[in-house]
């Protein structure tokens, strides 16, 4: 069975590129014409790429990695929390802080702080304080939380990243290349191939193209999951000795993931409804998507 059907990439409008004048000719050749002034991706090639970035992503998952949810444009935000949750991983949805990765002693040392203030206000720690201190204390945590919410559980670089939009996230993305941490990324027509390790070529303006790419590698992380749990049963089965923690019981979400069978949401759908929640595009934006004054896509 495919991951994902050429169907649902034309639905989603994973095809349309950026305006012809705004384009990096490295992505030539994932280029299958142009028309109306506008680049249309070869989705051949992007159903090729899908798959070798989906088992990347599910063997790195398997093998005990972990995958970071990179994109902080509005289009991508919702999605992000929402598949990277699904599966437990971390992500950043928000702002971007410099050193992330490379500078992750300092960030962790803030999670901790994030989680020493959470414990306060609900162990009673702010009691005996002024208004103005709680207030200070209140505003901090708030901050923390909204920045560091979604690694709060990292304890270290993580294994690879998966990003919306590169040129966004051009610091994460070199911050990774850095520490040499694989780069999986959607890559438009106006973005560099040489930046990224296992490259999807598609739209990354677009809300529904955005859910849907997030959509399968959240759900070739939950495959990964899965996997691992299934080596991690066997082993315990066999003579000789057992991994180390392999006694322990799953948590609630991986046995959520062994109950659905693998499945990525509760709901059972497939991945044609990794735009749903969005508003279908109208009969001209089939035939070209709209432009914004400075030449980016509309988020159909």
């Amino acid at each position: 069975m495919a991951v994902v059907t050429m169907k649902q990439l034309l639905d989603s409008g994973v095809h349309f590129g950026h305006q012809t004048r705004r384009w990096n000719p490295k992505m030539k050749r994932y280029i299958l014409t142009e028309r109306n002034g506008i680049y249309i991706i070869d989705l051949q090639q992007t159903l090729s790429y899908i798959d070798r970035a989906y088992e990347f992503v599910r063997e790195t998952v398997a093998h005990g990695g972990t995958i970071m949810f990179v994109g902080t444009k509005k289009q991508a935000q919702e999605a992000i929390a929402e598949e990277a949750g699904r599966v437990n991983m971390p992500y950043v949805n928000q702002r971007w802080l410099g050193g992330m990765l490379t500078n992750f002693q300092t960030v962790h040392k803030r999670l901790q702080r994030l989680k020493e203030l959470e414990s306060m206000e609900q162990t009673g720690g702010f009691e005996g304080r002024t208004k103005k201190e709680i207030l200070m204390l209140t505003r901090e945590k708030d901050k923390l939380e909204k920045t560091l919410g979604g690694i709060r559980d990292m304890s270290k670089v993580p294994s690879a990243v998966w990003v919306v939009d590169t040129k966004k996230e051009h610091i994460a993305v070199g911050e990774a290349r850095k520490l040499g941490i694989p780069v999986v990324s959607i890559l438009d027509t106006n973005c560099d191939p040489d930046e990224v390790d296992f490259p999807i070529p598609g739209n990354d303006d677009a809300i529904r193209s955005a859910a849907l790419l997030t959509k399968v590698i959240a759900r070739a992380a939950a495959d990964g999951l899965m996997a691992r749990s299934a080596r991690s049963g066997g082993r315990d089965g066999a003579e000789g000795k057992p991994e180390v923690g392999s006694d322990e019981p799953l948590p609630e979400w991986e046995q959520d993931l062994l109950a659905n069978g693998g499945e990525v949401g509760s709901d059972g759908a497939s991945l044609s409804a990794a735009g749903a929640a969005t508003e279908a595009p109208n009969a001209a934006a089939a035939a070209a998507p709209a432009t914004t004054s400075n030449g980016t896509q509309s988020a159909n």
